[in-house]
């Protein structure tokens, strides 16, 4: 019994680390990226820090022990700050005709560089949209070359940036473009742009976002090869540009005149600041109409959501879609809307 009692003493003191470092990843949304950037990191470990909570909290529930309130306090409070990773619903996805249909995905360059043992990537991707059928696609990570007839879309957005090896995207609408631009991201190959594309009498406007990339894809060699420290001060300097950007965005966005809708590849959870500045007060296709967990990319092994469909008030959310089909390091994502009148 004193080596039992023993045990659990060591392991309360670790239960107190992973519950206290929840409640700091409460607060990375809302502090100031300038000052604590190296938090941000946090947020990307929210669902591990959940379950290792949830574990504790049924160890010491089991053991019918006091200790038992700790996590469940931390547990709660998390729930009530950053909501769920969750989401449990019944019903199966059904997307209609008449409505909108967006679609989200980073292509990682249509495996052009081999990531994935599979030469026929470019195809299942036409497949696969073709299949769904969005009425606009986003992709991020279309490489320098990639065709403007490669998908049977009337209309599209393909800026060949000529400087500062920036990272490209494309958009494809079934619907008439009537403006694009790019939105620059200083110092940063990563960038983001809109369209405003005429819709039923109407006139929405679209965000293209390729947020900075931490740099550490899983599979690279990144993590072995630098040391903590080094990896430590790469990664704050990453946090701060996605925030910088994401300023950007939310500036850009609040002067939007159209009914506004926002997708791509954010580079951090919905648990990060640099999610809450771009959303505001927009809806999140997934809090509204997803199920299960939402994975769309592996970091670490850990599967996390950094691919986002976001949505003025001006639209109803109609469904929502995370797909599997393993085409590049992300997963598409797709949501249908309905405008309110």
């Amino acid at each position: 019994m004193r080596g039992l009692s023993f045990f659990n003493k060591i392991l309360f003191f670790i239960n107190i680390i992973v519950a206290v470092t929840l409640l700091v990843a409460c607060a990375v949304p809302y502090l100031s990226l300038e000052i604590f950037p190296f938090l941000s990191i946090l947020s990307l470990g929210v669902p591990a820090l959940v379950v290792a909570n949830t574990v504790f909290f049924l160890y010491w529930l089991l053991g019918l022990k006091k200790q038992t309130f700790t996590s469940l306090f931390v547990l709660v409070f998390g729930y009530f700050i950053l909501g769920t990773f969750i989401k449990f619903s019944p019903k199966a996805v059904d997307f209609n005709e008449d409505e909108l249909k967006v679609m989200t995905f980073n292509v990682r360059g249509f495996n052009k560089y081999n990531f994935l043992d599979n030469d026929s990537i470019p195809q299942e991707i036409k497949n696969l949209v073709r299949q769904e059928s969005p009425d606009i696609i986003s992709f991020q990570e279309v490489g320098y070359d990639m065709e403007e007839n490669y998908l049977d879309y009337p209309y599209h957005h393909l800026e060949r940036i000529y400087s500062g090896e920036k990272v490209h995207m494309g958009i494809f609408s079934k619907y008439p473009i009537v403006k694009a631009e790019i939105i620059n991201f200083p110092n940063s190959i990563n960038n983001g742009s809109y369209v405003d594309i005429l819709y039923k009498g109407d006139t929405l406007r679209l965000y293209n976002l390729h947020m900075q990339s931490l740099g550490i894809t899983p599979g690279t060699g990144v993590l072995r090869s630098q040391s903590s420290e080094r990896l430590l001060r790469r990664m704050t300097s990453k946090f701060k540009k996605q925030q910088q950007q994401a300023q950007i965005i939310a500036e850009h966005k609040a002067k939007s005149p159209y009914k506004t809708l926002v997708c791509g590849d954010f580079n951090n959870t919905q648990f990060s600041s640099v999610y809450h500045t771009i959303k505001g007060d927009m809806q999140d296709t997934f809090i509204e109409k997803g199920s299960g967990y939402g994975r769309t990319y592996n970091f670490l092994k850990i599967p996390i959501r950094i691919d986002f469909i976001l949505a003025d008030d001006n639209f109803e959310v109609m469904a929502h879609k995370n797909y599997d089909q393993k085409l590049s390091d992300h997963f598409p994502v797709m949501a249908s809307f309905r405008l309110k009148h």
